[in-house]
């Protein structure tokens, strides 16, 4: 009986979705390693999982409790919507900006971080 040769075609197209996901990881550690220099925070902290939150929340502005936050199941969502709109609007940019942030950060993160868009101090107050 003959295989029908299917194997080596799915492991191509693995293969290449693999490439492409790591292609478009590389883009946004890229531009969050930028928006954080920018911030004066070290950029490597883009690059450390549960660490790079915490920069974020220090970026934004927001007490440590928004941090703990991020780790409690549905109020995570609400507090890195948050968090997310705050560190848009500390580069000078819009709500809208940073809803693209949480829709495509692939595009919209790069694009913040290696724009000429300078960091303003954190947007939150209180």
């Amino acid at each position: 009986m003959e295989g029908n040769g299917g194997g080596a075609g799915g492991a191509i197209v693995g293969l290449i979705s693999l490439v492409i996901q790591l292609g478009i990881l590389a883009v946004v550690i890229a531009g969050l390693w930028k928006l954080f220099a920018k911030a004066g925070q070290p950029g490597w902290a883009a690059i450390v999982p549960i660490y790079n939150t915490y920069v974020m929340t220090q970026i934004v502005g927001r007490p440590i409790l928004w941090f703990i936050l991020t780790f409690v199941p549905c109020i995570n969502l609400v507090a890195m919507v948050l968090i997310m709109i705050d560190l848009a609007k500390s580069f000078g940019k819009s709500t809208g900006y940073a809803i693209g942030m949480i829709l495509l950060p692939f595009i919209f993160i790069p694009m913040l971080g290696f724009s000429d868009a300078q960091y303003g101090g954190p947007s939150f107050k209180g």
